[in-house]
């Protein structure tokens, strides 16, 4: 698996993005123009990396890194169809983690999904993020209706040694 950094592959792009449903995001069916619209405004450049993700000469998924002028960068992954459940989205994680960390020295990584994605929080869990909030009502979908969503985040200082922290949300003391 390897991960090449988006130029202006915007047909590969575009393909990618109206051949799939993207169940659990905001938009469910993506329209050429829009992609078009957002690559001509910089959507996919401007204070975000966006990469390929790229099994065996093949075009598998996209990751884009957000606010990578921040020292806390979130992100979102999008994989055919085709090539979900087979573990890429972890896989995608763990480099996520050594990218960001190790070679863009950032802090902290966050990441947002709906709820019911059990898909994503999965690959979470198994590339060592740690659930950290349950915000309700905070992920608006495109038809109007608004689901509940998790944050979790990994740390530099766990990717450093190799031990996932455990938080404490029910802290409390009453």
């Amino acid at each position: 698996m390897e991960f090449k950094l988006f130029q202006d592959e915007i047909d590969d792009l575009i393909e990618l993005m109206t051949s799939n449903r993207w169940e659990y995001h905001g938009n469910v069916i993506v329209k050429e123009e829009s992609i078009r619209e957002k690559f001509d405004k910089g959507f996919y450049h401007d204070d975000r990396e966006t990469f390929w993700i790229i099994d065996d000469g093949t075009k598998v998924g996209l990751i884009i890194i957000n606010d990578m002028s921040d020292s806390i960068p979130i992100f979102d992954m999008k994989f055919d169809h085709k090539y979900r459940g087979q573990g890429y989205g972890t896989k995608t994680l763990f480099w996520l983690k050594d990218y960001l960390f190790g070679e863009k020295d950032k802090i902290r990584i966050e990441g947002y999904t709906r709820v019911d994605n059990l898909g994503m929080r999965k690959c979470f869990t198994k590339a060592g993020f740690v659930k950290e909030g349950y915000l309700r009502s905070s992920w608006e979908n495109e038809d109007g209706s608004v689901s509940d969503c998790l944050v979790y985040s990994a740390i530099k200082s766990d990717w450093e040694s190799g031990i996932t922290t455990p938080i404490n949300l029910n802290d409390f003391p009453f």
